[in-house]
């Protein structure tokens, strides 16, 4: 037996997982009392991108460009969460508006403002964690499994349009 699923099969369970993921970070957020930080914020665009991408693929049919568009915005959605786990693991610096102090010589008035607008939750510190990874680590191999998804989508409506016989 072998395993043909169709593309817009595919888009949906990606679709679908993508909107799992989502609906976890909200409940971790609103439900277990999780704030999230500014890349826990950039890492949710990518999946709304692709919960819009699914859904079109579902209207409009699992089209080969569609379901491109939805491996990259999953493959985007990775490389944010795997730069997150860079920043929180500290490989790297993190953006300085979640991960830093104040920079250069401020007077007290600077000083206070930033404080005071500074962001409660920082993008450097791990929140949660699970088997020693954390939420943006097990969120970049989420994605990046659902780019794979979406490329097996991609490469099914390609072969299944005709366009194939062009190569």
């Amino acid at each position: 037996m072998t395993l043909h699923p169709s593309p817009r099969r595919l888009a949906l369970i990606a679709s679908l997982g993508s909107a799992a993921l989502l609906a976890g970070a909200f409940g971790f957020q609103h439900l277990g009392g999780l704030a999230p930080c500014e890349l826990c914020i950039w890492q949710r665009w990518p999946h709304a991108a692709a919960i819009a991408l699914g859904a079109a693929a579902l209207a409009l049919g699992a089209r080969a460009w569609l379901c491109a568009a939805g491996a990259l915005s999953m493959a985007a959605g990775a490389a944010i969460a795997f730069y997150h786990t860079g920043v929180e693991r500290g490989w790297w610096q993190g953006p300085q508006t979640c991960s830093g102090g104040p920079e250069g010589a401020l007077n007290t008035d600077e000083l206070l403002r930033q404080i005071m607008a500074a962001p409660v939750v920082r993008c450097n510190e791990v929140a949660w964690e699970f088997l020693g990874l954390s939420m943006a680590s097990w969120n970049g191999l989420a994605s990046a499994g659902l780019a794979l998804l979406w490329g097996w989508a991609a490469l099914r409506a390609y072969g299944s349009s005709g366009a194939s016989q062009y190569r």
